[in-house]
């Protein structure tokens, strides 16, 4: 019987076929780099047989977990982040401010500097509140979704009860998209920091399996791909375990997909590491409810990674 190929392998491949085959496009408000990219693709993991952690560099799963973490309160602010020293999201909304600071409209302060005065005031400080605040993000979209009669929709609440009631359902739909706050769409002053890459998740059953489809319609396949797949995996780990189903796939669907031109030396270096076995994720089975996991649900076992490598995060989006 044939060994079977493994699952990294998909990462590894879409990197080689972007490098040879992709088409080169400018990258809105950033001239200085280029993105290589291609369209439509997709990657399978099949979560039963291990945790899709990426081996051939190291990913930071603290960020990931905390991260996901954020997304679940339904939070916008980065406060919480950055006071878990997670700084995944820094960057955007210290433009914002840069740019005012750029104005004269406010006290000019080092990247670092806005850093660590969002760290030591509390959160409800109006710099932190204000400056903080990434506006309709993810979070904000999956839990406090707001519609035009006045009401606040739980999508991800919406769906976790689908799963336990009628789990046969192909409408088990959760949308981060929300025209009204996006691009020129949106009002002035409305527009998200940075519109939705991981736009729309399905949940779908069979055999008693749980399954999550994302739908990607831009992905840094070098810097924000390993994030993607890690995190989406675990929370479908963790839906599973909150409606009492067992796991089944994650599957990862891109629109254009893409390597930055100031990572395509990273990418050839990573290219000439062959996969190691994927870990295992165990989550404490204690936890019934979505809002009740803490970081410290969370253990990783037999993860094996060659060290990570670097690249500079390209700060682009907005309106």
């Amino acid at each position: 019987m044939a060994k079977q190929r493994h699952e990294e392998y998909q990462y590894l491949d879409l990197l080689k076929d972007i490098l040879k085959n992709g088409t080169n496009k400018p990258v809105f408000n950033n001239p200085g780099v280029h993105i290589r990219s291609v369209f439509g693709r997709q990657f399978r993991f099949d979560l039963s047989k291990g945790f899709p952690l990426l081996t051939t560099k190291k990913v930071f799963l603290r960020g990931i977990i905390h991260e996901l973490l954020w997304f679940l309160k339904g939070e916008s602010n980065i406060k919480y982040l950055v006071d878990q020293d997670v700084h995944i999201w820094d960057e955007w909304a210290y433009k914002s401010y840069k740019v005012q600071s750029a104005k004269g409209k406010v006290k000019s302060l080092t990247h670092e500097e806005f850093i660590q005065k969002m760290k030591e005031l509390p959160v409800n400080h109006p710099f932190v509140k204000k400056w903080g605040d990434l506006g309709n993000v993810y979070g904000v979209q999956w839990r406090r979704w707001k519609t035009s009669d006045g009401r606040v929709i739980d999508q991800l609440a919406w769906a976790l009860d689908e799963l336990k009631t009628t789990p046969f359902r192909k409408s088990i739909v959760v949308s981060a998209w929300n025209p009204e706050f996006i691009y020129e769409m949106a009002a002035p002053g409305k527009s998200m920091a940075l519109p939705p890459c991981h736009t729309i998740y399905q949940l779908n059953t069979r055999k008693n399996r749980l399954s999550l489809q994302l739908y990607m319609r831009s992905a840094d396949l070098f810097l924000g791909v390993p994030f993607n797949i890690a995190s989406y995996a675990l929370f479908t780990m963790m839906i599973a375990q909150i409606v009492g189903l067992k796991i089944g796939e994650f599957i990862l669907t891109f629109g254009d997909v893409h390597i930055y031109s100031n990572h395509f030396n990273q990418v050839k270096e990573q290219l000439k590491r062959k996969p190691r076995p994927f870990p295992k994720m165990k989550i404490n089975p204690k936890v019934k409810n979505i809002d009740d996991f803490k970081f410290e649900d969370f253990t990783l076992e037999g993860y094996d990674p060659y060290p990570p490598i670097k690249g500079e995060v390209t700060v682009v989006g907005g309106f």
